[in-house]
């Protein structure tokens, strides 16, 4: 019988995400393929240095443990690399105990097209273009932004953190705001759809199976009051009252809860995702992005009209 892949959560992971791999790609830039094939080749058995999405990607699949019978997590690397240079990632993922065992190597070619193929809920990528290009073609997907994340070993909790509009939901709300730039009309337009439930976003789906995930934990810890459970899902975004109202009754009509949500009517993302310590964030807008990626996992969602207005 295949391996079914329809009742997971699956996460496509493209090696720039999950490592390090500043040396390597500046060899392959420098030097050229056959140069960057030998260092790869030399360097096979020395562990790349984890990446900004590596925290991440622990501690998520840490959570197979909930049965590990019939894993709810699946991880598959989609790679540039050819199946020659990316035996160095999979030896590197084998170092670090990733429970990864499946992996597309594609030579240079985009890998978007293979995420309907492994139903793939969250592609993450360290490459802009391929992002922007599986978000184009409708797939939901986020580029990873360089930092220098030290991952704190000890916390075992999996933090996730996410923007609303134009991420969670699609962008019908931004756009009122972004073309009014009128805040009064933007709360008037959510108050009179407040009991309309939002239309998907593009990391809606992700946000649905992560919430499965949370349920498997909330039994745990009902059967098994000394279980701790790790995962906690938030919502930070710039809405506030009345708007807020909109939000939860979505996330009511989608049957999901998340443990912590913070609507800041304009103040700074930042300092809240510093209290936070979200492992990911996710957001549609660079300009929220950019004051968190020295402190925290950032991702941008290269999705609606934010990412389509001219700067």
């Amino acid at each position: 019988m295949p391996y079914e892949l329809s009742n997971k959560l699956v996460i496509g992971l493209a090696s720039s995400a999950l490592f390090d791999l500043d040396e390597s790609d500046a060899i392959f830039r420098t030097d050229g393929p056959e140069v960057y094939r030998a260092f790869q080749r030399d360097n096979q058995h020395l562990p790349l240095k984890t990446g900004v999405a590596f925290p991440f990607i622990k501690r998520l699949l840490s959570l197979n443990e909930l049965n590990p019978e019939n894993p709810p997590i699946e991880v598959v690397l989609l790679s540039r690399n050819s199946p020659d240079t990316g035996l160095r990632v999979m030896e590197s993922i084998k170092h670090y105990g990733l429970g990864i065992t499946r992996a597309v190597f594609l030579r240079g070619r985009t890998p978007h097209s293979y995420i309907p193929v492994f139903n793939i809920s969250l592609f993450l990528s360290a490459n802009e273009i391929d992002v922007n290009q599986a978000i184009t073609a409708g797939y939901p997907a986020g580029h990873v932004m360089h930092s220098n994340i030290v991952d704190d070993v000890e916390d075992n909790e999996l933090r996730i953190a996410f923007d609303f509009d134009g991420v969670l939901a699609d962008d019908e709300a931004e756009t009122i705001f972004q073309k009014t730039s009128d805040i009064r009309m933007f709360h008037k337009h959510e108050t009179d759809q407040v009991d309309v439930a939002h239309n998907p976003g593009p990391l809606k789906e992700f946000l649905e199976k992560i919430s499965l995930i949370q349920k498997m934990e909330e039994q745990r810890a009902a059967e098994e009051p000394s279980y701790v459970q790790k995962l906690r899902i938030s919502i930070v975004t710039a809405r506030c009252a009345p708007s807020h109202e909109r939000v939860i009754n979505t996330m009511r009509t989608w049957g999901i809860n998340v443990d912590e949500a913070f609507f800041l009517g304009g103040i700074e993302k930042k300092k809240v995702l510093e209290q936070l310590r979200p492992h990911i964030f996710f957001d549609d807008q660079k300009l929220h992005l950019e004051p968190t990626v020295n402190i925290l996992p950032s991702v941008h969602i290269p999705f609606g009209i934010s990412n389509t207005l001219p700067d």
